[in-house]
């Protein structure tokens, strides 16, 4: 396999992959980045912070969550997993609260607030839950952080 010649950052002429700075306009260019390793946890590059964070962005951390609870990098990371097991439960709230309660209380007349109070106050949980994440503080939320301690026990 034929490596590719990198090119100036600033004037996009043909550097050397070992040129520290270019030959036409004398910028200095970025390191080469390491060769990731290959291996069988495409995860592996992936920070405890970074993976506990992605497990609480809504509509989508319920993926990042079940990709974290089944990489091996992660199996013995009990806050880690934690974070996983809280924000898969706070999707299924998210679920409850568009697939039950929404449909439930729309048909009442008058009552079009209450869907949307508890849709706010899950978002904000799971802003809150990043937040705290983020500061790689294991907090547990009412019900979901009793849930997931449960989870992680079991594990």
């Amino acid at each position: 396999m034929k490596e590719q010649m990198p090119f100036c950052s600033q004037c996009g002429n043909a550097v050397q992959p070992a040129d520290t700075f270019c030959g036409r306009c004398g910028a200095r260019q970025p390191a080469a980045a390491a060769p990731r390793p290959l291996g069988n946890d495409p995860l592996a590059a992936l920070s405890p912070r970074t993976a506990s964070i992605l497990c609480y962005v809504p509509g989508i951390g319920w993926i990042a969550a079940i990709f974290v609870l089944a990489a091996d990098k992660f199996r013995h990371d009990r806050p880690v997993r934690f974070h996983a097991f809280q924000g898969l439960y706070l999707f299924v709230a998210w679920l409850v609260e568009q697939w039950v309660i929404r449909p439930m209380v729309g048909r009442l007349a008058g009552h079009g607030a209450i869907p949307g109070l508890i849709e706010a106050v899950l978002l904000g949980m799971s802003i809150f839950m990043m937040v705290k994440a983020s500061h790689d503080e294991a907090y547990a939320l009412p019900l979901f952080g009793e849930l997931a301690q449960r989870s992680v026990l079991e594990d």
